[in-house]
Protein backbone atom coordinates (compact mmCIF):
# COMPACT_ATOMS: atom_id res chain seq x y z
CA UNK A 1 0.00 0.00 0.00
CA UNK A 2 0.96 3.30 -0.92
CA UNK A 3 0.06 7.11 -0.18
CA UNK A 4 0.17 9.88 -2.32
CA UNK A 5 -0.77 13.75 -0.92
CA UNK A 6 -1.91 16.17 -2.99
CA UNK A 7 0.37 18.92 -1.87
CA UNK A 8 4.10 19.08 -0.48
CA UNK A 9 4.06 17.80 2.65
CA UNK A 10 6.43 18.72 5.57
CA UNK A 11 8.45 15.20 6.77
CA UNK A 12 5.47 13.42 8.38
CA UNK A 13 5.80 9.80 9.83
CA UNK A 14 2.59 7.86 8.46
CA UNK A 15 0.87 5.14 9.38
CA UNK A 16 -2.61 3.49 9.12
CA UNK A 17 -4.69 2.52 11.41
CA UNK A 18 -7.53 0.43 9.73
CA UNK A 19 -10.97 -0.27 10.68
CA UNK A 20 -13.80 -3.28 10.26
CA UNK A 21 -16.58 -2.34 12.33
CA UNK A 22 -15.27 -2.18 16.11
CA UNK A 23 -11.70 -4.01 15.00
CA UNK A 24 -8.26 -1.98 14.65
CA UNK A 25 -5.23 -3.00 13.20
CA UNK A 26 -2.38 -0.47 13.19
CA UNK A 27 0.69 -0.31 10.47
CA UNK A 28 4.13 0.47 11.09
CA UNK A 29 5.28 3.83 10.75
CA UNK A 30 6.99 5.03 7.63
CA UNK A 31 9.50 7.29 9.68
CA UNK A 32 10.59 10.20 7.79
CA UNK A 33 8.73 8.35 4.54
CA UNK A 34 6.37 11.16 4.46
CA UNK A 35 4.04 11.49 1.37
CA UNK A 36 6.37 8.68 -0.50
CA UNK A 37 5.09 6.54 2.53
CA UNK A 38 5.02 2.48 1.42
CA UNK A 39 4.04 -0.46 3.57
CA UNK A 40 3.60 -3.87 2.76
CA UNK A 41 1.97 -5.54 5.36
CA UNK A 42 -1.17 -7.89 5.48
CA UNK A 43 -3.79 -7.47 8.59
CA UNK A 44 -6.70 -10.31 9.15
CA UNK A 45 -10.26 -8.68 10.50
CA UNK A 46 -13.06 -11.13 11.27
CA UNK A 47 -16.02 -10.23 9.40
CA UNK A 48 -19.88 -10.85 9.47
CA UNK A 49 -22.78 -10.03 7.25
CA UNK A 50 -23.25 -6.69 8.11
CA UNK A 51 -19.44 -5.46 7.32
CA UNK A 52 -19.81 -3.23 4.62
CA UNK A 53 -16.64 -0.91 4.58
CA UNK A 54 -12.72 -0.94 5.53
CA UNK A 55 -12.04 2.64 7.20
CA UNK A 56 -8.21 3.93 6.55
CA UNK A 57 -7.23 6.71 8.61
CA UNK A 58 -3.73 8.06 7.88
CA UNK A 59 -1.96 9.53 10.97
CA UNK A 60 1.60 11.44 11.47
CA UNK A 61 3.49 9.88 14.38
CA UNK A 62 4.72 12.75 16.99
CA UNK A 63 7.20 11.68 19.46
CA UNK A 64 6.42 14.37 22.11
CA UNK A 65 2.84 15.63 21.09
CA UNK A 66 -0.52 13.71 20.36
CA UNK A 67 -0.55 12.39 16.88
CA UNK A 68 -1.58 14.40 13.97
CA UNK A 69 -5.04 13.34 11.84
CA UNK A 70 -4.00 13.54 8.21
CA UNK A 71 -6.75 12.22 6.41
CA UNK A 72 -9.10 9.01 5.86
CA UNK A 73 -10.32 6.84 3.15
CA UNK A 74 -13.20 4.84 3.18
CA UNK A 75 -13.32 1.33 0.85
CA UNK A 76 -16.96 -0.30 -0.15
CA UNK A 77 -16.23 -4.34 0.30
CA UNK A 78 -19.09 -5.46 -1.92
CA UNK A 79 -16.85 -5.84 -5.02
CA UNK A 80 -14.26 -7.63 -2.63
CA UNK A 81 -16.53 -9.80 -1.36
CA UNK A 82 -18.16 -11.06 -4.84
CA UNK A 83 -14.88 -11.16 -6.90
CA UNK A 84 -12.45 -12.52 -3.58
CA UNK A 85 -10.07 -9.64 -4.36
CA UNK A 86 -9.03 -6.18 -5.67
CA UNK A 87 -6.05 -5.70 -7.14
CA UNK A 88 -4.04 -2.58 -5.90
CA UNK A 89 -6.16 0.28 -6.54
CA UNK A 90 -5.90 4.23 -5.83
CA UNK A 91 -8.16 5.34 -3.22
CA UNK A 92 -9.07 9.18 -2.52
CA UNK A 93 -8.11 10.44 1.09
CA UNK A 94 -10.61 13.12 2.35
CA UNK A 95 -9.52 15.15 6.07
CA UNK A 96 -11.17 16.37 8.18
CA UNK A 97 -13.90 18.81 6.23
CA UNK A 98 -14.41 15.97 3.98
CA UNK A 99 -11.87 17.79 1.13
CA UNK A 100 -9.97 15.68 -0.87
CA UNK A 101 -6.27 15.27 0.19
CA UNK A 102 -4.81 12.55 -1.94
CA UNK A 103 -4.89 9.42 -2.70
CA UNK A 104 -4.07 5.83 -1.11
CA UNK A 105 -2.83 2.96 -3.26
CA UNK A 106 -4.23 -0.57 -1.31
CA UNK A 107 -5.11 -4.09 -2.54
CA UNK A 108 -7.57 -6.48 -0.98
CA UNK A 109 -8.08 -10.28 -0.40
CA UNK A 110 -10.89 -11.41 0.89
CA UNK A 111 -11.05 -15.70 2.30
CA UNK A 112 -13.64 -16.89 3.60
CA UNK A 113 -13.28 -20.20 5.79
CA UNK A 114 -14.13 -23.05 4.11
CA UNK A 115 -16.89 -24.41 5.75
CA UNK A 116 -18.54 -20.92 5.33
CA UNK A 117 -17.49 -20.42 1.53
CA UNK A 118 -21.11 -19.04 0.53
CA UNK A 119 -20.31 -15.50 2.06
CA UNK A 120 -20.57 -14.09 -1.35
CA UNK A 121 -24.17 -14.95 -1.39
CA UNK A 122 -25.89 -12.37 0.89
CA UNK A 123 -28.73 -14.70 2.01
CA UNK A 124 -26.93 -17.45 4.28
CA UNK A 125 -27.46 -18.99 7.62
CA UNK A 126 -23.61 -18.68 9.33
CA UNK A 127 -23.29 -15.51 11.44
CA UNK A 128 -19.74 -14.62 11.25
CA UNK A 129 -16.77 -15.26 8.81
CA UNK A 130 -13.26 -15.17 8.26
CA UNK A 131 -11.54 -13.03 6.04
CA UNK A 132 -8.43 -10.98 5.61
CA UNK A 133 -6.84 -7.90 3.65
CA UNK A 134 -3.19 -8.05 2.08
CA UNK A 135 -2.07 -5.02 1.56
CA UNK A 136 0.73 -3.93 -1.86
CA UNK A 137 2.67 -0.89 -2.93
CA UNK A 138 3.60 -0.07 -6.31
Amino acid sequence: MSWVDCFVAAKIDPYVVFTVKTQEKKSNVAKGQGNEAEWNESFLFTVSEDVSELRLKIMDKDTFTADDFVGEATIPLEPLFAEGSLPPTMYNVVNKDRDYHGEIKIGLTFTPEPERSNFRSRDYAAEENYGGWKESSF
